[in-house]
């Protein structure tokens, strides 16, 4: 399994976490080879995302399509993709 880890600055938390449950999860929770996936927001200026997929192929596809439509409301700091060393 491989991951994605996404770090964002958060401009308008609200509007934010709209556009992340209307659109990113369920864009992301139907990409090939999703696994899971969780978002967090830190301090209501910044964010952190790990989705998780069952190859290292899926989990950059989709890392590219974040890079391209990170939305109007957060501003990317950083997308790594790695592989999943261990889960509980």
């Amino acid at each position: 399994m491989h991951a994605i880890v996404v770090s964002v600055t958060i401009e308008d938390v609200e509007q934010a976490t709209r556009f992340l449950k209307d659109e990113i999860v369920p864009r992301v929770s139907q990409a090939p080879g999703f696994h899971a996936g969780w978002w967090v927001t830190i301090d209501n200026a910044r964010g952190r995302g790990t989705i998780v997929f069952e190859s290292e192929d899926a989990a950059r596809s989709v890392a590219g399509m974040i890079d391209q439509q990170p939305g109007e409301f957060v501003t990317v700091d950083s997308i790594e993709v790695g592989e999943v060393a261990a889960h509980a």
